[in-house]
């Protein structure tokens, strides 16, 4: 029988709060109450932002827990090499493309194509697409362009990955915490627009590298803030494209600061080290997330 894993796959790029806590806490009660496995990740691709500081953070927070995983961890930064040759591959099959626009030019693009009274499609997030213009490039400018050193990401080219797959997109979501029920979610990649999958410098991106470690780590079970529920869509076409397995998902509520938005890593009041520091214990961590 194959065991159940689970992941909690945090970014050091700050200091772990509540909403951490409960996502990490739920990852091990699931594990535990299935005999399962879990096990953590650091995704730490953003190697500005993420600094062994911040880790150390994020490590002692967890094992003040009382959370418990496998070793050893994965570190998203130690296998860059293996992000490119996929990137490579996805290059070779012309399923993404260079992308040179700045964000000053996305703007004065997107303004002036509202100025003249059409409106601009948005992201989920509420992003605005990215243009089509590079995607017309011809291929000896956009090799020129290389050559020159100019700035760049690598942009999945989402229609011509749609067409590469050949049908429809869905994932089984649970309905709770208890993962007992299931229901068919439809993917929308196309919401995205052409997303991006790495950078000049850095061989990956979130999306890429998130279902690459998933299908490496034999994850079975995602189950992460209902914040990623949408972005669930684009991972599911990078995963045919890739064939690579489908995990199941279960999106989980978020936990809200007092104003009622989704916390931050720079609340400092909600900071599991700020809490620690104020006397609380791992159980009353436990009670304030609901677990």
């Amino acid at each position: 029988m194959t065991l159940l894993t689970f992941r909690f796959a945090p970014s050091p790029n700050g200091d772990l709060h509540l909403g951490h806590a409960y996502s990490a806490l739920l990852n091990q009660k699931l594990a535990n109450t299935s005999d399962g496995r879990l096990l953590l990740r650091i995704e730490d691709i953003d190697t500005t932002r993420c600094t062994p500081q911040f880790e150390a953070g994020v490590l002692a927070d967890l094992k003040w827990l009382g959370l418990g995983w496998e070793e050893p961890l994965r570190r998203q930064s130690e296998h860059f090499a293996e992000y490119k040759a996929v990137l490579d591959r996805l290059i070779r099959e012309e399923l993404v493309y260079p992308a040179f626009m700045s964000r000053g030019e996305i703007r004065a693009f997107i303004t002036d194509c509202e100025k003249r009274g059409r409106d601009w499609p948005r992201d989920p997030d509420g992003v605005p697409l990215y243009p089509p213009t590079d995607k017309a490039l011809p291929m000896r400018e956009r090799k020129r362009r290389i050559d020159d050193n100019q700035p760049f990401a690598w942009r999945l080219d989402v229609g011509a990955a749609l067409a590469h797959v050949g049908k429809d997109l869905a994932w089984a979501e649970f309905s709770d915490e208890t993962l007992s029920a299931t229901r068919s979610v439809g993917a929308r990649p196309r919401d995205w627009g052409d997303v991006i999958v790495a950078r000049r410098d850095i061989p990956t991106s979130y999306h890429l590298a998130v279902v690459m470690d998933d299908a490496l780590q034999g994850v079975s079970h995602v189950v992460r803030g209902q914040d990623l529920f949408s972005a669930t869509g684009v991972q599911r076409l990078l995963q045919e494209l890739l064939g690579l397995p489908q995990p199941a998902y279960f999106h989980h509520r978020l936990i809200l600061g007092p104003d009622g938005r989704k916390l931050s890593k720079s609340l400092g009041d909600s900071g599991l080290a700020a809490l620690r520091g104020a006397g609380a214990s791992p159980d009353d961590i436990r009670r304030m997330v609901g677990l």
